[in-house]
C-alpha cells in the first residue's frame, strides 16, 4: 500500500475512537429530534449525513410536513446557531448578506461606515420557500454555500464554522416563484423529498401536537464534533471499483456521454456534473461509518442515488409530457448501469 493510502486507514485508537462518537452521536441526534418529529427516518438520515459531510440540502415537501421544524429542532439538539430567512419576491441581498451602515460614534461624534452582518452569519441558515425570490437574490447564496464567506463592497467575510444550508420549497405552488438556477441546485448535496408520513405516524403527530408540548433536549453532539466528524468522513477507503461504480452511475446520467443509453438520450436534456460523483462518493462514506463500517460498498452509492441524483438530472420537455420524473430516470441508471464484478 502506497503511502497515500496509508493516510487513510482508519486503523489509529482515536480515529476508531471517533468513528465510534460519530455514530453514537447520529444515534442520540435521532433520539433527541424524535421528541418532536415523528417517523420520516429516511429524510433524518440524508439530513444528518448532509451535517457529518458539511453539505447543504434542498427540502422539499407540501405545506405542513414539519420541514421547518426539523431544521429548527436540529439547530437546538446539536446546539448551534440558527438564523431562518423567508424568501419573499422583494427580498434583497443585502437582506441576506448584511450591508455597511452609518454609525455615529459617541465619543468623538464622527460618522462612520460600519459593517452590519445579515441572517448568513450564522452556522445553520434556513432559507425557508427559496424559489419565492427572484433570482438575483437567491445568487447571495451561491459564494456562501460554496466557499463559506461572502463578499461585500468588495471585503470577504468569513463565516463562522460549521455552516449549513437547508433551504425548503413547496412542489405545488408555481405562481409568484422563480426557478433554481442549474448552478445553486448543483450546490445542494441532497434533494431530499418529504412525504405525508402513513396513517399510524399521522395519527401520532396529531396527538403528540395537540397536547401540552415542552421538550427538553439533551445535547450530545456540538460544532467542534461535527467539523472533526467531516474531516473524518473524507478519509474513509473507497475501493477503486466501488469508485468507478459511483462515477459511472453519473456518467451515464448525460445524454453526450459514449454510455449513455437511449432512455437517457430521449429523456434527459442535461446530465449530473462532477460535483454529483463528489457528493455521492461523500455521502456513501458518511453512510458508511454511521452504519458502523469503515468502508464503503455498492450499496452505500446505490441507497443514495436518489437524492444526489434526482435534481442534477433535468429531464426534458418530451419527458414531462409523459410522465416521466426525474426519479424514474435514477431508477434506470440503476437498473442499467452494472455493477462490477471485482471489489467488494
Amino acid at each position: 500500500m502506497d503511502a497515500a493510502n496509508m493516510q487513510v486507514d482508519l486503523s489509529a485508537p482515536d480515529d476508531i475512537a471517533l468513528a465510534d462518537r460519530m455514530k453514537h452521536g447520529q444515534d442520540r441526534i435521532r433520539h433527541e429530534l424524535r421528541k418532536l418529529i415523528i417517523g420520516q427516518d429516511e429524510v433524518l438520515q440524508q439530513v444528518l449525513l448532509s451535517l457529518f459531510v458539511g453539505g447543504n440540502s434542498l427540502i422539499i415537501g407540501v405545506p405542513g410536513l414539519a420541514k421547518t421544524l426539523l431544521i429548527h429542532t436540529l439547530a437546538r439538539v446539536v446546539d448551534l446557531k440558527f438564523a431562518r430567512i423567508q424568501f419573499t419576491p422583494d427580498l434583497m441581498p443585502s437582506d441576506i448578506t448584511g450591508t455597511d451602515i452609518i454609525q455615529e460614534d459617541p465619543a468623538t461624534g464622527r460618522r462612520q461606515m460600519v459593517f452590519a452582518p445579515g441572517p448568513i452569519f450564522t452556522n445553520i441558515l434556513l432559507a425557508d420557500e427559496i424559489n419565492r425570490t427572484p433570482p438575483k437574490t437567491q445568487s447571495a447564496l451561491l459564494e456562501a454555500m460554496q466557499e463559506h464567506r461572502v463578499t461585500i463592497q468588495g471585503r470577504t467575510y468569513t463565516l463562522e464554522e460549521p455552516f449549513y444550508v437547508f433551504a425548503t420549497q413547496n412542489p405545488i405552488e408555481l405562481e409568484g416563484t422563480y426557478p433554481l438556477p442549474e448552478a445553486q441546485l448543483d450546490r445542494f448535496m441532497f434533494h431530499i423529498v418529504i412525504e405525508h408520513p402513513p396513517e399510524d405516524e399521522e395519527y401520532e403527530v396529531v396527538r403528540t401536537t395537540t397536547a401540552v408540548l415542552d421538550p427538553q433536549f439533551e445535547r450530545t453532539v456540538n460544532g467542534e464534533d461535527l467539523i472533526a466528524f467531516k474531516r473524518l468522513v473524507r478519509r474513509v477507503p473507497v475501493a477503486e471499483p466501488v469508485m468507478r461504480y459511483a462515477l459511472a452511475l453519473v456518467r451515464a446520467s448525460r445524454p453526450k456521454s459514449p454510455g449513455a443509453s437511449d432512455v437517457v438520450k430521449k429523456w434527459v436534456s442535461f446530465g449530473a456534473s462532477v460535483r454529483a460523483a463528489q457528493y455521492l462518493v461523500l455521502a456513501a462514506k458518511a453512510r458508511a461509518l454511521t452504519s458502523g463500517r469503515y468502508h464503503v460498498t455498492f450499496d452505500d452509492i446505490r441507497a443514495l442515488a436518489h437524492p444526489v441524483l434526482r435534481h442534477r438530472v433535468l429531464i426534458n420537455f418530451h419527458a414531462q409530457s409523459e410522465g416521466m420524473t426525474s426519479d424514474m430516470i435514477v431508477d434506470r441508471l440503476l437498473e442499467s448501469v452494472p455493477t462490477p464484478r471485482s471489489g467488494m
